[in-house]
């Protein structure tokens, strides 16, 4: 792309696994304001099963964590922001979803030093509490406003103080990640109803609108999401339904919306103080078993609520999509969904998970099926005139000879 004379309005990145290595030639290759879609399949270096593996290929650490597949994005999405500084460049994201197994961006892309600058005030480092999974975000850099000028400082920190003040626990540091919005949600809506005007033309007009639809309601200036099972899991409560948690959030006067990359994740405004404060007053009126006091749920039910949750049910607690009973996510298409072996892996029973058994069993008959014709170069049977196979007949003959020798 490089060597092409002209610049292209549209580079699309879409390798089998990270993109990183394409990432310096195709910032430099599309044009002012034009758009980067970009493509990343591996997902187990994005999601923190090797960490410094990301951190070589990315540039960023990654955390475990019911959002790890929005910090795949967003960790993308700072790799792909590094690039275009090094030319004077920078991005604007237009969409970025998590579908299926592959995280998938698009950007645009424009010239301009000052705006540059303004790199370190996007991005953010996370600190994940090892105990109750409570983060918090610290932005790499601020400005500071002085008469008519603007200058960029470091940020302020640390945001965390050593131990959490929910649990006691330690914290994990990853990123930097894109903390700035990751989708435009102008031209999502858009796109939204260019595509429901035209759905004859979609064969998967249902996909997209509900991605599309998830993403429109998604809150954009809130990085990665809560799990309310996971917190319920940390206190080892019943979990309340996600309507009854949405509006005590929304009582207390934060705001709160789903997300498109899990079901069950809730984007909020709220600090985590005040979620606990909300899950405290859930559990006394819902009483759980005694755990044992080291255990970070009991450390954190063990303090008085500052906030008194009301769990009455708020208008805005379903979105409209919700309300409207619009789909939003849809089953897989098939059993067994998701990512198939790589070319030339032999297949196992240890495989059954991802094919399923008919296609094991298949697979093992046509193996089966395979060694019990012994055949030529050019396909024909080694066989007598009866229907016997050469190899069979020698293979008497060739024992007896050996247990002649023995005898001898």
């Amino acid at each position: 792309m490089l060597t092409h004379p002209n610049e292209f309005d549209v580079v699309d990145l879409d390798p089998y696994g990270a993109p990183s290595v394409f990432l310096d030639s195709a910032v430099q290759s599309v044009a002012d304001g034009g758009i980067l879609m970009c493509t990343a399949t591996d997902m187990a270096v994005l999601c923190a099963a090797n960490g410094e593996v990301c951190y070589s290929k990315y540039g960023s650490y990654p955390l475990r964590g019911k959002y790890c597949h929005e910090m795949a994005l967003r960790i993308l999405l700072a790799s792909i922001e590094s690039h275009a500084n090094r030319y004077k460049r920078y991005i604007v994201p237009v969409l970025s979803v998590q579908m299926d197994f592959y995280v998938r961006v698009f950007v645009r892309i424009y010239t301009s030093a000052s705006d540059v600058k303004n790199t370190p005030l996007k991005l953010s480092y996370v600190y994940q509490c090892i105990g109750c999974d409570s983060f918090h975000l610290q932005t790499v850099g601020r400005t500071v406003s002085k008469d008519k000028s603007v200058r960029c400082l470091p940020g302020f920190g640390p945001a965390v103080p050593q131990e959490c003040s929910d649990c006691g626990k330690k914290f994990n540091m990853g990123g930097p990640i894109w903390s700035a919005p990751i989708h435009d949600q102008e031209w999502v809506a858009a796109m939204l109803a260019n595509v429901k005007s035209m759905k004859e033309r979609y064969p998967a007009y249902e996909r997209i609108s509900a991605v599309l639809t998830t993403v429109s309601e998604e809150l954009p200036d809130i990085p990665l999401f809560l799990s309310l099972h996971n917190l319920c899991a940390t206190l080892k409560c019943t979990s309340p339904s996600a309507v009854i948690f949405r509006s005590a959030v929304i009582n207390a006067g934060y705001r709160i919306s789903g997300t498109h990359v899990n079901p069950l994740g809730l984007k909020t405004d709220a600090p985590m103080n005040v979620i606990w404060d909300i899950m405290r007053c859930w559990v006394r009126n819902h009483p759980v078993k005694a755990q044992p006091s080291d255990q970070s749920g009991s450390v954190i039910l063990a303090k008085e609520p500052v906030l008194q949750a009301n769990f009455a049910r708020a208008v805005a607690s379903l979105s409209q999509a919700q309300a409207k009973k619009v789909a939003r996510f849809l089953p897989n298409p098939e059993r067994n969904w998701g990512p198939k072996l790589r070319a030339g892996r032999q297949i196992t029973s240890k495989h059954v998970s991802l094919l399923g058994p008919k296609a094991l069993n298949a697979m093992s008959n046509h193996e089966i099926g395979e060694g019990s014709n012994h055949e030529n170069g050019d396909g024909s049977n080694h066989e007598n005139g009866d229907g016997s196979n050469h190899e069979d007949a020698e293979e008497p003959a060739a024992k007896r000879k050996k247990t002649e020798e023995s005898d001898s």
